[in-house]
């Protein structure tokens, strides 16, 4: 089966959590470690991306990010196109800087 742009998906997770007390702060680094643990990358804070190989495996990390979910503040998922994301502009000051790549290893699951 040839590799098409139109079925691998990015999934984005943006997060806006409190941090006001000891509890809050550790449903932060718990929410964030899961993240982390599934294979998500830090974009920016708050901003953490995964590449899936297709939307059946996007569906899945979906529901992982469900399970992890804190009892307060707002999380958000979106998920892309590998063509979509091609469009993606980043920019570190003035420079551009180029997106990020798919991983070149394939998941197996």
């Amino acid at each position: 089966m040839r590799l098409s742009g139109y079925r691998i998906m990015w999934l984005f997770t943006y997060f806006d959590l409190p941090v006001e007390t000891k509890a809050d702060r550790k449903a932060y680094t718990d929410f964030r470690k899961a993240l982390l643990k599934d294979g998500f990358t830090m974009l920016q804070y708050s901003v953490y991306i995964r590449h899936c190989p297709s939307m059946e495996s996007t569906e899945a990390h979906i529901r992982r990010i469900e399970k992890a979910l804190p009892k307060k503040g707002k999380v958000s998922i979106l998920t892309i196109t590998d063509k979509q994301f091609e469009l993606v502009r980043n920019y570190w000051g003035v420079e551009h800087s180029p997106s990020i790549c798919a991983p070149q290893q394939l998941e197996m699951f």
